[in-house]
């Protein structure tokens, strides 16, 4: 098992901000594709904990993580998968000796609940900038496109910061950014 405290920002974009963020700071040209599978119960109990799972699929790797709120973040805890492993728990065979299973079951929700919605696909680009990872995602799902800067940091105070220069020196709005697995399911609903 791997566990991290993640603290991060986001902005959703339009296409155009987007594409200025591309052009005039040094992302790569070339995006990495990343499938996020995402699990939840009939009854969201998950979301009603503030928590999401799900499992990536990047570069034939897959990663399945459960994220739960922490003071000043999200704790992640990740447990590697192998491709069948993965196609088990899609097919909704939950192997309850992975480490995100039992967190869950310690939070009174039975793994085999856990339905399989759907996925999400990320043409994902990253910058290391100054002292922050920036992220640039395109992502598609349900008919939808969307685009997000998102921006990862150890400290919330320079993390807000650089978030706030950014979206200043680049004349981007503020908007409210639900998180991609909020997005998912508001638009697997719509």
């Amino acid at each position: 098992m791997t566990q991290e405290i993640e603290i991060e920002y986001k902005n959703l974009l339009i296409k155009e901000e987007f594409d200025r963020l591309l052009q005039e700071l040094p992302f790569p040209d070339q995006s990495d594709t990343q499938t996020n599978h995402y699990f939840e119960s009939a009854d969201f109990a998950l979301k009603k904990l503030g928590c999401a799972l799900r499992i990536r699929e990047k570069n034939g790797t897959y990663t399945l993580t459960l994220k739960e709120p922490y003071p000043s973040g999200l704790l992640e805890t990740h447990d590697t998968l192998t491709e069948q492993e993965a196609t088990a728990w899609i097919n909704g065979d939950v192997l309850h000796e992975k480490d995100a299973a039992k967190r869950i079951a310690d939070k009174g929700i039975s793994p085999d609940n856990l339905i399989y919605f759907g996925s999400l696909t990320t043409e994902r680009r990253e910058l290391n900038y100054r002292d922050t990872l920036l992220v640039l995602d395109y992502s598609t799902y349900y008919g939808y496109d969307d685009y997000e800067l998102e921006l990862e940091t150890s400290s919330e105070r320079h993390g807000r910061e650089i978030m706030q220069d950014i979206l200043t020196g680049f004349n981007i709005e503020k908007r409210d950014t639900p998180n991609k697995i909020q997005r998912f399911f508001a638009a697997a609903r719509s």
